[in-house]
């Protein structure tokens, strides 16, 4: 049976533990397995994510890495709800784009850049826990796929769109809920579960099994992980809890709503037009009250159901 915290989570490693080379093998075997193709990771670029701040820590965490290809990966965690993530990915991605090119370089110093990003919230419609993305040009009459003319060594040669622009790996932990067979779903199952299989053979896996062991941490780096998994059930348990908070006084303000309005202008209108009154009441205090309070408008916006403008303008 495995021990409860056994492994070490891994947006704590990613922050802590494997930006050291000598544990490499794991981020490694990471994206070995999101690619397909063996990786090895040369050395750690500077990112956000080695800077501690104070809305970092524990909400989100990247790493950016270059591999033998000399190509970029950056691997970013997030636990929090964020509306545009799609454009922080985005502007992640740019971002590395030009870092790592020079003023007056050619444009074949530009670097394939790989984001992979592995989020812990809801990120909206889809079913599946894992999604990928690369540009590819499609001919609009025709059909085909357009390759296109580049130069390797002294060689003229086709090269597709893909092959230059950023690939995209969305990892949605929350939506995991099999039993792990294959190295993916080994994978999602230790992310999602912190479990890892005693007899694993899914890259990056196996070297987890020794390195991030729970027991096997100093007392301080210990104390440190417990306190940030506290971090993380406390903003989960506030999120949760003005959540049903919301539903609940809303379900309540909306039948006495209804009950009003009903003998007023009639049973059957007034039950339904009061229940939607009333809820949109209830929903504009609970706003102004987690507004007080200091949530996030995104935080706001999942626990009421009201849109971003209209939370705004509280």
């Amino acid at each position: 049976m495995e021990v409860e915290n056994k492994y070490i989570r891994f947006d704590w490693a990613v922050k802590r533990m494997l930006r050291d080379k000598a544990n490499f093998a794991v981020l490694e075997g990471l994206v070995t397995v999101l690619l397909g193709e063996k990786i090895v990771i040369t050395e750690l670029l500077e990112s956000e994510g080695n800077q501690e701040t104070s809305d970092s820590k524990f909400n989100r965490v990247d790493i950016k890495a270059k591999n033998s290809k000399d190509e970029i990966i950056i691997v970013e965690v997030q636990l929090s709800r964020q509306l545009y993530y799609l454009q922080r990915m985005l502007y992640g991605v740019s971002k590395a784009i030009t870092e790592h090119i020079q003023i007056g370089n050619m444009y074949d110093k530009v670097k394939k850049v790989y984001s992979i990003n592995i989020i812990y919230f809801d990120l909206g419609k889809g079913r599946d826990y894992l999604y990928h993305g690369k540009t590819v040009f499609t001919g609009v009459h025709t059909g085909d796929n357009l390759e296109v003319n580049t130069k390797e060594a002294d060689e003229i040669k086709m090269t597709a769109p893909e092959n230059v622009f950023p690939e995209y790996y969305i990892i949605r932990v929350n939506e995991f809920n099999q039993v792990a067979t294959t190295p993916i779903e080994e994978w999602l199952d230790y992310l999602k579960n912190n479990r890892i299989k005693d007899d694993t053979s899914t890259p990056g896996l196996q070297e987890a099994r020794e390195k991030l062991l729970y027991m096997t941490m100093s007392d301080a780096d210990r104390r440190a992980y417990d306190a940030h998994m506290d971090d993380i059930m406390v903003q989960n348990d506030v999120l949760g809890t003005a959540k049903q908070e919301g539903l609940e006084q809303g379900r309540a303000e909306g039948r006495e709503q209804g009950r009003a309005e009903g003998r007023a202008e009639g049973r059957a209108e007034g039950r339904a037009e009061g229940r939607a009154e009333g809820e949109q009441i209830k929903a504009i205090k609970i706003a102004r009250n987690l507004k007080s309070m200091g949530l996030s408008v995104a935080d706001i916006v999942e626990a009421t159901g009201l849109g971003e403008d209209e939370i705004i303008e509280l």
